[in-house]
This record gives structure tokens, C-alpha cells and sequence, in this order.
């Protein structure tokens, strides 16, 4: 498959909303979804970052259909507020991008570890209060898509530890809330599908892509080395923002992208090119512990699903 940005069909009369829309995949994703027509809610943390990545965008796309609105998923207050703002509209696809990567640990305001609250938990809850603004009743299906990472292969979930309280490891909290990612994207298609909702859910990686997310850990930690070593690697072997957008654009769009699949770059080891749809980890498909996951991630957001279990019911 050689699918390309020149690929995403006519998305006029379609509602999508993506998280962290100001800046890298985000950004690059939110250009070209307003470049073929849809209205995007640009859900960022800051909104002032929001408004200044709208009028890059519109530099590009003059017409550009754009709407900010503040989500800050380190808090779920905000997130609840932003689903509050948003339930009277239906939305035709909601991509969870935003997330922060292998940075020191901290909290967010309800007391997650903040990769795992960030990463997982904000946009579990958001999509779950966005539930019912998925259009269901006629035409293309609704789209969940989140945005995962290769790292989730060295994923595990410590259901002992979630929260890394007991040991950190920034890279390993990385990874678990990746791996988060990828069960939480296969549990919610298999919900789907039991409910014979029309909506669909897929799960995407970027590959090595240029963005600013590789720099945050090293800014936290104030290490200069780490954020040279970060600028060299991005530089000489990372591709483009632009190109580590279309995994989520394919999904978002394309109409041969399927409900529970895995898309990724299909170059060099699955770290660049055009996206094509790829196995994810063993773990990944182990329905045991997505279940498990996603009864403890409804008691920690307080967010619960309407949709059916597909099978007994499996302990926390």
C-alpha cells in the first residue's frame, strides 16, 4: 500500500475531533483533515497553543473549518467539561492523540502516575462521555482512533502498580500506558461489535516521527545531552511529522480502514513509510487483561461505558 495525504477522500459534512491538535501528529493531522473539508475540534490542553496552531493551519488551508476547545486529560474535570461542551453535537470520528512520553514522574490532578493518567485514563474517559456524540443510527460508521506506539511491545500492565508508585521507570510507564492503548482500542471494537453499534475502533503508531515529544522528557529532566541526542536521532533517522500522521488519517478516513486493526508505517522496521495494517503484541490481543483494564480504568475515571461485556465477567 503506497496510501498517501493525496489519499484522504472528501471529508465535508464530517465532525472530527482530535486531542493535542496543536502541535506535531496532532497538528499534522488536524491540517490535512481541514484541507479536505471536515470541521475539526481541536482539543488541546492550553488553548492559546490551540488558537495559534488554528492560525498555522489556516496559513496553509484558508477555509479551514476549526474550533478549539480546552481538554487538558491530565485532569478529569476538564475532560468531563470539554464532553459537557461537545454533547449536543455528533462527531463522525474522535482521535486520541495527545499524550506526553518518558518524562520524570509526577501526578496528574487526580493522582495518576501522568503517562498512564494521560496516556490511558484521560482519553478512556473522554471517549466514554463521548459515547453518545458518535453518529450511529445511519451511514459510514462512527471512528474511535487512538493513537498508540511501537514501544507498547515492551509493554506490561501492572495491575499491582499502576500507577508506578512502587517502582518508576519512565520508559516502562511509557510503554504500559501504550500497551493501555492498544487493549483499550481492541476491547472497545469487540464492544462494539457485541452492541451492534455502528462505530468502529482502531488503533494506530506513528513510527519514528519528528515532533516535540521526544524532547519533553529531556526538558523535564533538564538533561542537555539527552535533548542533543534527541535533536541528532530526529534529524538523521526520524521522518516527518507530516508522514507519522498518516497511520491516523488512514484510519480516520480511509474507507478500507478496518474496525480492531493495528495500522503502521510499513518501511523501515515499521519506523517510517506509508501505513499498512501490522500485528501488534502478543500481549495486546490478551482479552483477559484488556478486561481487566478496562474494569479498573472505569473505577479510576468514574466513567462508565453503556455498551455490553462480550463475555463473563472478569475481576479487577
Amino acid at each position: 500500500m503506497s496510501w498517501t495525504a493525496g489519499d484522504v477522500p472528501d471529508q465535508r459534512g464530517r465532525t472530527i475531533a482530535i486531542t493535542g491538535a496543536n502541535s506535531g501528529l496532532g497538528l499534522e493531522t488536524t491540517r490535512e483533515l481541514a484541507r479536505n473539508g471536515a470541521t475539526v475540534i481541536m482539543a488541546t490542553r492550553s488553548t492559546e497553543r490551540g488558537e495559534e496552531a488554528a492560525r498555522d493551519v489556516r496559513e496553509d488551508v484558508p477555509d479551514a473549518d476549526l474550533r478549539v476547545e480546552e481538554c487538558d486529560l491530565a485532569n478529569l474535570e476538564s475532560v468531563r467539561s470539554v464532553a459537557d461542551r461537545l454533547a449536543d453535537e455528533p462527531i463522525d470520528v474522535l482521535i486520541n492523540n495527545a499524550g506526553v512520553m518518558a518524562i520524570p514522574r509526577s501526578e496528574t490532578d487526580d493522582g495518576f502516575e501522568t503517562q498512564f493518567g494521560v496516556n490511558h485514563l484521560g482519553h478512556f474517559a473522554l471517549t466514554g462521555l463521548l459515547l453518545e456524540t458518535l453518529t450511529t443510527d445511519e451511514g459510514e460508521p462512527a471512528r474511535v482512533v487512538t493513537v498508540s506506539s511501537g514501544v507498547h511491545e515492551r509493554g506490561e500492565i501492572d495491575f499491582d502498580d499502576l500507577q508506578s508508585a512502587d517502582a518508576y521507570d519512565k520508559w516502562a510507564a511509557y510503554a504500559q500506558s501504550k500497551l493501555a492503548n492498544v487493549l483499550f482500542a481492541y476491547e472497545l471494537e469487540r464492544r462494539f461489535l457485541t452492541a451492534g453499534m455502528n462505530a468502529e475502533s482502531m488503533v494506530v503508531h506513528p513510527g519514528y516521527a519528528n515532533t516535540r515529544l521526544q524532547f519533553r522528557g529531556p526538558e523535564r529532566s533538564g538533561s542537555r545531552l539527552r535533548k542533543t541526542a534527541m535533536w541528532v536521532l530526529n534529524t538523521v533517522v526520524a521522518q516527518s511529522a507530516a508522514m507519522g500522521a498518516l497511520p491516523t488519517l488512514y484510519a480516520a478516513t480511509a474507507p478500507g480502514a478496518e474496525g480492531g486493526a493495528y495500522y503502521g508505517p510499513g518501511g523501515l522496521l515499521n519506523m517510517r513509510g506509508a501505513p499498512e495494517r501490522q500485528a501488534s503484541s502478543d500481549r495486546s490481543y490478551d482479552e483477559e487483561t484488556a478486561r481487566r483494564l478496562w474494569t479498573v480504568s472505569e473505577a479510576l475515571t468514574g466513567v462508565s461505558y453503556d455498551l455490553p461485556e462480550p463475555k463473563g465477567e472478569v475481576s479487577a
